[in-house]
């Protein structure tokens, strides 16, 4: 087992730490190569057991069902959900994060009635919708338009690269209520509305099991009192929750990093070459200490961003700094296990492929790291 460093993340969060870390173990875990290979999200084998958890309303106020805990707790349960399945990592974190904690944001209180005692329990699954296929790191130009007619807004357009789309029973979506920046209204989207269909589903290289999928309005009908947040302040909302996305998605990578490293240090104790095991030499110790230290640097940067955004003083920039850092540092930990293995770590047999396969997610999703890089790069220079 790799050495735990001490964050001194405090009670709640070592709390929520060893109990997901049991919980995702015991019950994550087994499931997790099942889950890669046959693309299938284990719905009822796992989302109402995190809801009993508390797991689905971490950052949700115990008046609304949830814990009343902050994002430092949510980022150690994302990462110890990802280091036994990314997959679950990612669905997880599309769930709790940019579902419900958007819900716990912005909604009023008759719809965080309706809304988030399902979500949390673990009874529906939530999603979030903002790109489309013309419209990803540029997500203002999205097209789905809303026109108010009566009590309702039609909806007509569609969504893409939505993260548990199949399964979703309610989505927070954006859509065009105007022109410009000015002109995007946010709404809560039930599974039955009428005009409302999953389009294709999307297989991707890695993530496999998180289900991703094309969302379809066809004059889909959505009640006015179903709109969440101000009319026409869409993009506020969404902005104001990429910070928070950013840095809980981050556990992501930092779970990934670790299940690396749980497989490849017991490997190079294990594995012997010209009669000594293969973790003697000096190369394969180097391998070994720039994981760590790759893992351990994210770590602190992740942790102190989502401590920043408990005491309300998080910056854009370093939100996206800390998603940058463990996102390319999770994707060279990755091939740096994929190498420690040799040509097992090249196979089916062993897990790194899976976690290579899983980590080049994130330098993507979420905002790209060259996205990334122009906000670090304009913020600090002021451009």
């Amino acid at each position: 087992m790799t050495p735990d460093f001490d964050f001194a993340l405090g009670d709640n969060a070592q709390m929520i730490q060893a109990t997901t870390r049991r919980f995702a173990m015991e019950q994550i875990a087994p499931l997790a190569a099942r889950i890669d290979a046959e693309d299938w999200f284990p719905r009822e084998e796992l989302w109402p057991a995190m809801g009993a958890l508390g797991l689905h309303g971490i950052t949700v106020g115990q008046e609304d069902g949830g814990l009343g805990l902050g994002y430092l707790e949510h980022v150690v349960a994302q990462e110890e959900v990802a280091r036994a399945s990314g997959s679950i990592g990612l669905s997880y974190g599309a769930h709790s994060n940019l579902c419900v904690n958007q819900i716990r944001r912005w909604a009023n209180a008759e719809q965080k009635a309706r809304y988030l005692p399902n979500l949390i329990s673990g009874e529906h699954v939530g999603s979030l919708a903002m790109s489309e296929a013309g419209a990803g790191s540029d997500v203002i130009s999205m097209k789905l338009k809303a026109e108010k007619k009566g009590g309702r807004y039609i909806l007509n357009g569609t969504k893409f690269w939505i993260t548990n789309a199949p399964y979703a029973d309610t989505l927070v979506v954006y859509a065009r209520t105007g022109e410009g920046s000015k002109g995007i209204t946010t709404f809560l989207i039930e599974k039955g509305f009428k005009g409302f269909s999953i389009g294709q589903k999307i297989d991707k290289v890695g993530m496999r099991g998180s289900p991703t999928a094309e969302l379809v309005f066809e004059d889909c009908e959505v009640p006015e009192e179903n709109v969440m947040g101000p009319l026409n302040g869409g993009a506020g909302v969404l902005m104001s929750g990429l910070d928070y996305e950013r840095t809980v998605l981050a556990g992501i990578q930092l779970g990934i990093m670790q299940a690396c490293l749980d497989t490849v240090l017991p490997y190079v104790q294990e594995r012997r070459q010209f009669g000594k095991p293969i973790g003697a030499f000096q190369l394969m110790q180097a391998k070994v200490a720039d994981m760590y230290v790759a893992l351990n640097s994210a770590r602190a940067y992740v942790y102190a961003v989502a401590r920043a955004c408990d005491a309300g003083r998080t910056t854009r920039f370093d939100a996206a700094g800390a998603i940058l850092l463990a996102s390319e540092n999770a994707v060279r930990v990755s091939l740096e296990a994929v190498q420690a293995l040799g040509g097992a770590g090249y196979t089916k047999d062993w897990p790194v492929e899976r976690y290579m396969r899983d980590a080049k997610l994130l330098d993507i999703g979420a905002g790209t790291n060259e996205i990334r890089r122009m906000l670090i790069g304009r913020e600090l220079i002021g451009a």
